[in-house]
Protein backbone atom coordinates (compact mmCIF):
# COMPACT_ATOMS: atom_id res chain seq x y z
CA UNK A 1 0.00 0.00 0.00
CA UNK A 2 1.50 4.01 -1.16
CA UNK A 3 0.72 6.46 0.64
CA UNK A 4 0.99 9.59 -1.32
CA UNK A 5 0.03 13.61 0.40
CA UNK A 6 -1.09 16.34 -1.25
CA UNK A 7 0.29 19.55 -1.06
CA UNK A 8 -2.27 21.73 0.93
CA UNK A 9 -4.73 23.66 -0.43
CA UNK A 10 -3.71 27.46 -1.27
CA UNK A 11 -6.99 28.26 1.09
CA UNK A 12 -5.34 26.46 4.25
CA UNK A 13 -1.81 28.36 3.94
CA UNK A 14 -1.94 32.01 5.61
CA UNK A 15 -2.73 34.44 3.49
CA UNK A 16 0.37 35.98 2.22
CA UNK A 17 2.04 32.32 1.23
CA UNK A 18 -1.29 31.59 -0.69
CA UNK A 19 -0.88 34.85 -2.31
CA UNK A 20 2.91 34.39 -3.13
CA UNK A 21 2.00 31.06 -4.98
CA UNK A 22 -1.01 32.76 -6.62
CA UNK A 23 1.16 35.61 -7.91
CA UNK A 24 3.88 33.06 -8.69
CA UNK A 25 1.43 30.73 -10.86
CA UNK A 26 0.33 33.84 -12.95
CA UNK A 27 4.13 35.10 -13.31
CA UNK A 28 4.45 31.46 -14.98
CA UNK A 29 1.36 31.97 -17.09
CA UNK A 30 2.31 35.45 -18.57
CA UNK A 31 5.96 34.16 -18.99
CA UNK A 32 4.15 32.06 -22.03
CA UNK A 33 1.84 35.04 -23.33
CA UNK A 34 3.57 36.61 -26.64
CA UNK A 35 5.02 40.28 -26.28
CA UNK A 36 2.34 41.20 -29.08
CA UNK A 37 -0.74 40.61 -27.05
CA UNK A 38 0.51 41.92 -23.67
CA UNK A 39 1.42 45.13 -25.12
CA UNK A 40 -2.07 45.08 -27.09
CA UNK A 41 -3.34 44.82 -24.06
CA UNK A 42 -1.25 47.11 -21.79
CA UNK A 43 -0.25 49.98 -24.69
CA UNK A 44 -1.59 53.03 -25.00
CA UNK A 45 -3.89 53.91 -27.63
CA UNK A 46 -2.05 57.15 -29.95
CA UNK A 47 -2.75 58.82 -32.92
CA UNK A 48 0.36 57.06 -35.20
CA UNK A 49 2.77 59.07 -35.84
CA UNK A 50 6.27 57.54 -37.04
CA UNK A 51 4.80 56.93 -40.20
CA UNK A 52 4.32 60.26 -41.20
CA UNK A 53 7.87 61.18 -40.74
CA UNK A 54 8.16 59.43 -43.98
CA UNK A 55 7.99 61.48 -47.04
CA UNK A 56 7.94 59.15 -50.85
CA UNK A 57 10.91 61.34 -51.53
CA UNK A 58 12.61 60.42 -48.52
CA UNK A 59 11.86 56.63 -48.99
CA UNK A 60 13.12 56.51 -52.62
CA UNK A 61 16.17 57.81 -51.76
CA UNK A 62 17.45 55.45 -49.00
CA UNK A 63 20.00 53.56 -50.26
CA UNK A 64 18.74 49.68 -51.14
CA UNK A 65 20.01 46.66 -48.57
CA UNK A 66 20.52 42.92 -49.82
CA UNK A 67 19.66 41.53 -46.45
CA UNK A 68 17.71 38.43 -46.59
CA UNK A 69 15.22 39.27 -44.33
CA UNK A 70 14.53 42.88 -45.58
CA UNK A 71 14.11 41.05 -49.42
CA UNK A 72 11.82 38.89 -48.35
CA UNK A 73 9.28 41.72 -46.56
CA UNK A 74 10.50 44.05 -49.31
CA UNK A 75 8.66 40.99 -51.79
CA UNK A 76 5.57 41.07 -49.56
CA UNK A 77 5.16 44.32 -49.77
CA UNK A 78 5.60 44.97 -53.14
CA UNK A 79 3.52 42.05 -54.58
CA UNK A 80 0.57 42.47 -52.21
CA UNK A 81 0.37 46.24 -51.49
CA UNK A 82 2.14 48.44 -54.17
CA UNK A 83 -1.00 49.80 -55.71
CA UNK A 84 -1.54 51.33 -52.35
CA UNK A 85 -0.57 54.50 -50.45
CA UNK A 86 2.73 54.52 -48.08
CA UNK A 87 0.19 53.62 -44.74
CA UNK A 88 -1.48 50.76 -46.61
CA UNK A 89 2.20 49.35 -47.16
CA UNK A 90 3.22 50.04 -43.98
CA UNK A 91 0.50 48.06 -42.74
CA UNK A 92 1.05 44.93 -45.00
CA UNK A 93 4.66 45.50 -43.43
CA UNK A 94 3.30 45.03 -39.75
CA UNK A 95 1.01 41.76 -40.03
CA UNK A 96 4.57 40.17 -41.22
CA UNK A 97 6.58 41.31 -38.06
CA UNK A 98 3.53 40.93 -35.68
CA UNK A 99 2.98 36.77 -37.08
CA UNK A 100 6.90 36.91 -36.70
CA UNK A 101 6.44 38.26 -33.01
CA UNK A 102 3.20 35.05 -32.64
CA UNK A 103 4.49 31.45 -31.34
CA UNK A 104 1.81 29.83 -34.20
CA UNK A 105 3.84 31.01 -37.47
CA UNK A 106 7.46 30.68 -38.41
CA UNK A 107 10.00 32.85 -36.18
CA UNK A 108 11.50 34.65 -39.03
CA UNK A 109 10.69 36.84 -41.79
CA UNK A 110 10.80 34.91 -44.67
CA UNK A 111 9.65 31.62 -43.32
CA UNK A 112 6.28 34.02 -42.55
CA UNK A 113 5.90 35.23 -46.08
CA UNK A 114 6.56 32.07 -47.92
CA UNK A 115 4.75 29.73 -45.06
CA UNK A 116 2.71 27.11 -47.41
CA UNK A 117 4.66 28.67 -50.66
CA UNK A 118 4.53 24.64 -51.85
CA UNK A 119 0.66 24.42 -51.68
CA UNK A 120 -0.31 26.10 -54.81
CA UNK A 121 -3.14 28.93 -53.86
CA UNK A 122 -3.09 27.42 -50.39
CA UNK A 123 -0.53 29.68 -49.26
CA UNK A 124 -0.80 32.72 -46.31
CA UNK A 125 0.49 35.37 -49.09
CA UNK A 126 -1.29 34.65 -52.51
CA UNK A 127 1.92 36.00 -54.27
CA UNK A 128 3.56 33.27 -53.09
CA UNK A 129 1.84 30.34 -54.47
CA UNK A 130 -0.26 31.26 -57.73
CA UNK A 131 2.33 30.29 -59.97
CA UNK A 132 3.20 33.58 -61.36
CA UNK A 133 6.66 35.39 -61.10
CA UNK A 134 8.03 36.69 -58.13
CA UNK A 135 10.10 38.92 -60.06
CA UNK A 136 9.94 43.19 -59.11
CA UNK A 137 9.56 44.70 -62.24
CA UNK A 138 8.12 48.15 -61.18
CA UNK A 139 11.50 49.82 -60.35
CA UNK A 140 9.96 52.23 -58.42
CA UNK A 141 7.81 50.57 -56.52
CA UNK A 142 10.50 47.59 -55.47
CA UNK A 143 12.48 50.33 -54.27
CA UNK A 144 9.75 51.84 -52.16
CA UNK A 145 8.88 48.44 -50.94
CA UNK A 146 12.63 48.07 -50.42
CA UNK A 147 12.94 51.02 -48.17
CA UNK A 148 9.26 50.58 -46.34
CA UNK A 149 11.24 46.62 -45.09
CA UNK A 150 14.41 48.40 -43.82
CA UNK A 151 12.55 50.72 -41.37
CA UNK A 152 10.05 48.29 -40.03
CA UNK A 153 12.95 46.19 -39.59
CA UNK A 154 15.24 48.89 -37.69
CA UNK A 155 12.26 48.60 -35.61
CA UNK A 156 9.59 51.50 -36.21
CA UNK A 157 6.24 51.58 -34.32
CA UNK A 158 3.82 49.11 -35.47
CA UNK A 159 0.97 51.65 -34.77
CA UNK A 160 -1.01 51.53 -37.98
CA UNK A 161 -3.05 48.34 -37.32
CA UNK A 162 -3.42 47.83 -33.92
CA UNK A 163 -1.77 43.93 -34.08
CA UNK A 164 -3.07 42.89 -37.04
CA UNK A 165 -2.07 39.15 -38.49
CA UNK A 166 -4.45 39.20 -41.52
CA UNK A 167 -5.39 41.11 -44.24
CA UNK A 168 -7.72 40.85 -47.21
CA UNK A 169 -9.25 42.72 -50.03
CA UNK A 170 -12.19 44.39 -50.12
CA UNK A 171 -12.59 41.76 -53.39
CA UNK A 172 -13.34 39.02 -50.89
CA UNK A 173 -14.88 37.28 -48.11
CA UNK A 174 -12.56 35.28 -46.57
CA UNK A 175 -14.50 32.68 -43.77
CA UNK A 176 -12.28 33.85 -41.12
CA UNK A 177 -12.77 37.04 -41.05
CA UNK A 178 -16.40 36.29 -39.27
CA UNK A 179 -14.47 35.36 -36.24
CA UNK A 180 -11.26 37.95 -36.22
CA UNK A 181 -11.48 41.25 -35.02
CA UNK A 182 -11.01 44.07 -37.76
CA UNK A 183 -8.68 46.92 -37.21
CA UNK A 184 -8.63 48.84 -39.97
CA UNK A 185 -8.91 49.74 -43.58
CA UNK A 186 -5.97 51.37 -45.79
CA UNK A 187 -7.17 51.40 -49.32
CA UNK A 188 -8.32 48.15 -50.76
CA UNK A 189 -7.00 46.15 -48.03
CA UNK A 190 -8.90 45.27 -44.10
CA UNK A 191 -7.09 43.90 -41.50
CA UNK A 192 -7.84 42.15 -39.06
CA UNK A 193 -6.31 40.46 -35.73
CA UNK A 194 -6.81 36.99 -34.24
CA UNK A 195 -9.45 36.79 -31.53
CA UNK A 196 -7.37 36.79 -28.05
CA UNK A 197 -7.95 33.09 -26.96
CA UNK A 198 -7.78 33.20 -22.84
CA UNK A 199 -7.29 29.85 -21.24
CA UNK A 200 -10.14 29.16 -18.21
CA UNK A 201 -7.85 27.92 -15.17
Amino acid sequence: MTLTFAAPAVADLPVEQGLAIALSAERAAMRSVSRTLVSRVTAPQAEPTAIRRYSADFLMSMPQSNDTDVRCLQEAIYHESRGEDIYGQFAVAEVILNRVDLPNYPADVCGVVHQNAHRRNACQFSYACNGRSRDMTEPGARRLAGAIAQIMLSGAPRELTDGATHFHTTDVRPRWARSFERTGQFGSHLFYREPVRLSSN
